[in-house]
């Protein structure tokens, strides 16, 4: 008459997102990887792509100024540090209230990337766009692709 009472339809998102949740109340502190490649808390998120000439470096630091960030390489080893101040929201006579969930943390920081053999760091060039750092590394001319010309042969 009343079919299974245990069961009820979350629907796939639904389920997913519950299940997530418990998850992170039960581990809290694991560092599980959601949808990125990285580690929950890990900060700045980074892109690397490459082209013919160079391999350009995407840094999101949203809300930082770029005087905040460090940015520094030293044997193809990209290091970006910096620090991001607290974000309390504020309660009765100054002090923070309660939080719900809590996403995004405070404090210093430090991301430290390998990068590819070939790359001329005295000629990296780095520029900041609505909170997007891209730091340009050009390869060394000696390791770029060269185009060989085909000649035509009289047989």
């Amino acid at each position: 008459m009343f079919g299974d009472l245990r069961r009820f339809d979350t629907g796939p998102s639904r389920g997913v997102d519950w299940f997530r949740q418990l998850m992170d109340e039960m581990f809290p502190e694991t560092g599980a990887a959601d949808i990125r490649s990285v580690p929950r808390g890990s900060y700045p998120m980074i892109n690397i792509g490459r082209t013919d000439d160079a391999v350009c470096v995407y840094v999101f630091a949203a809300g930082l100024a770029p005087e905040a960030l460090d940015v520094s390489i030293q044997d193809n080893v990209l290091t970006v540090r910096g620090q991001r101040p607290e974000a309390a929201p504020e309660g009765t006579a100054g002090e923070p209230s309660a939080y719900f969930r809590r996403e995004r943390a405070g404090g210093e920081f430090l991301r430290t990337v390998a990068l590819p053999d070939g790359l001329d760091a005295d000629r990296a060039e780095a520029r900041c766009r609505n909170g997007v750092v891209e730091i340009h590394l050009p390869k060394r001319e000696e390791l770029k692709p060269r185009r060989i010309a085909i000649q035509a042969t009289q047989s």
